[in-house]
């Protein structure tokens, strides 16, 4: 995404909010305007700093715990046929139960701290990245496979060189998902109980009737929001480029003595 594109979505974002404000006339206690949110965000920008800084930890925190425990799932069910067929089912019941319903109950467990909302940013991520990483592990091409097989490859040496440069791809999209599942998790958290951080700073303002506040630190977490997307769009792409290098010799490699 180019910087004039995101500039130009900006600008049409905010043009359709004052002329929401104008036409239908709201007041500011309801619907506020652009300038008077800006306001409201350099009277608090300390406040909403501090907050936003909280939230980013639980997200990143979430992100990188979250990721890391899918892809050891993922390799792992690709490694066991015994462990794909009990598992993978037991994970896909799992989603029936809404990860948002277990924000109490995780509050309840891990306390008002920043470990309920890194555990529910975890949650929410699990399963995108395991589902996309394993799908790549086990979508590597036949020929591949019946080559290793007739040189007597070991299948942690096929995992290490072909299925896992092979997959990078689908954990490149498992991540896209996750980079914007995360702050969703760790905001429902601070919403169910919290003293910090900008999903607390909403509810807080909301109870003051602070809306220009809120709106402030709503546009602050949609902005981390995008800012951890192309973090994560730039990271994805590097691991594109390497899965094309490496799909090359990975074959040759995994069936070396």
């Amino acid at each position: 995404m180019r910087r004039y594109d995101i500039l130009l979505a900006i600008l049409l974002g905010l043009g359709l909010w004052q002329a929401a404000v104008l036409l239908t006339n709201a007041p500011h206690y309801i619907l506020p305007s652009p300038w008077r949110v800006a306001q409201a965000a350099y009277r608090a920008r300390e406040t909403l700093i501090e907050n936003a800084w909280v939230t980013t930890v639980e997200v990143l925190l979430g992100l990188l715990i979250g990721t890391a425990l899918g892809a050891v799932t993922a390799i792992h069910l690709a490694l066991s046929k015994t462990a794909e067929r009990l598992l993978l089912p037991l994970l896909v019941f799992t989603q029936a139960v809404p990860v948002f319903a277990l924000a109490p109950l995780l509050t309840l467990w891990f306390g008002y701290g920043m470990g309920s909302k890194i555990v529910m940013a975890v949650l929410i991520i699990y399963f995108p990245v395991t589902s996309a990483f394993h799908d790549g592990l086990t979508r590597v091409p036949d020929g591949y496979r019946d080559l290793a097989q007739s040189m007597g490859t070991r299948p942690l040496r096929f995992m290490r060189y072909v299925q896992i440069p092979h997959a990078l791809p689908s954990l490149a999209t498992g991540l896209r998902l996750a980079a914007v599942y995360a702050p969703i998790g760790a905001v429902i958290g601070e919403w169910v109980g919290a003293s910090k951080g900008l999903g607390y700073l909403m509810l807080l303002a909301n109870g003051r009737a602070k809306i220009d506040l809120m709106f402030a630190a709503l546009i602050m977490l949609a902005c981390l929001t995008v800012l951890l997307h192309l973090s994560v769009g730039l990271l994805a792409q590097r691991l594109t480029r390497y899965a094309e290098g490496r799909s090359e010799s990975g074959i040759t490699r995994s069936t070396r003595a």
